[in-house]
């Protein structure tokens, strides 16, 4: 199975991004409705980061407290997809984002809890 992160870019502070994650390969939907999604970012210089996850069915979600209230994670697993809004960026959330699916049905916060992984999406947050 495969993770295509999508939809980075350049946007200023205050501004608004939608992140995607699509899933393909041999069973792209199995693969994405029976698991947690999760979002992590690697700022430059900086460790990777947990930043929000949401469970299997999308009736639970986890957050970083730095992105709590700003950013919204979704899923909808009829399009093996999954969805990162980012709303009032910061310069300080630039970074790569990531999606990945988690090794069992919750919103896990820890990178050990994922197997596969996307190859990433850069954000870039100007002041």
């Amino acid at each position: 199975v495969q993770l295509q992160a999508s939809g980075g870019g350049l946007v200023q502070a205050g501004g608004s991004l939608r992140l995607s994650c699509a899933a393909s390969g041999r069973t792209p939907g199995r693969t994405l409705s029976n698991n947690g999604i999760g979002w992590f970012r690697r700022a430059p210089g900086s460790e990777r980061e947990f930043v929000a996850a949401i469970n299997w069915r999308g009736s639970s979600t986890s957050y970083a407290d730095s992105v709590k209230g700003r950013f919204t994670i979704s899923r909808d697993n009829a399009k093996n997809t999954v969805y990162l809004e980012m709303d009032s960026l910061k310069p300080e959330d630039t970074a790569v984002y990531f999606c990945a699916v988690a090794l069992g049905p919750g919103a896990a916060t820890m990178a050990d809890n994922y197997r596969y992984w996307g190859q990433g999406t850069l954000v870039t947050v100007s002041s």
